[in-house]
């Protein structure tokens, strides 16, 4: 009889962990309590390696069975509303360029960012943001966003917009 390879797989874990188990009781048995305890140590020890194994045989040869291959996925169909991953990409950009236009705006210390570096942000959220692949959710918010940092002014509206925008780019990831 032919056997499978998972079987002949557990049928020899089986072997070598009732053998240690065997040799593991003898030694353990044999320096508590001579020869006699050293015996009646390794058949109850190989006894329950062995009754242990044979009771999870089913759940060792199901880990071991080699899966099925799968039915090959069709591509992906270019999606006319920008829902698929290209288009949360995008937000997910958006968001990070107006964050971080957001931390030029508004530094944590009072000489932390030079208006070069802040005229570059600003650049930089306004291009992304403009981009056409953009959900137009997304793109109001955004544009909010920019509107608040732009004034510069209330730190609170700012953190707002962009609670606002970080939502709205959420709820776009979620909508698929």
């Amino acid at each position: 009889m032919r056997y499978s390879p998972a079987a002949r797989i557990h049928l020899m874990i089986t072997f070598v962990l009732v053998m240690c188990g065997v040799a593991g009781g003898a030694c353990l048995g044999w320096l508590l309590g001579g020869r006699v305890t050293g015996v009646l140590a390794a058949v109850a020890a190989g006894l329950g390696a062995g009754i242990g194994s044979f009771l999870s045989r089913r759940h060792v040869a199901d880990f071991l069975r080699p899966t099925p291959t799968p039915a090959p996925v069709p591509a992906p169909v270019a999606d006319p509303h920008g829902v698929g991953g290209y288009a949360e990409g995008v937000a997910d950009a958006v968001l990070v360029s107006v964050a971080t236009y957001q931390a030029a705006a508004f530094p944590l210390t009072a000489f932390g960012v030079s208006e070069e570096e802040r005229d570059a942000r600003r650049s930089v959220a306004y291009r992304v943001c403009a981009h056409e692949g953009l959900p137009q959710s997304v793109r109001v918010s955004a544009a909010a966003a920019l509107e608040a940092v732009d004034q510069g002014v209330d730190a609170g509206r700012a953190y707002a917009a962009m609670k606002a925008l970080s939502l709205a780019v959420y709820d776009h990831r979620t909508a698929r």
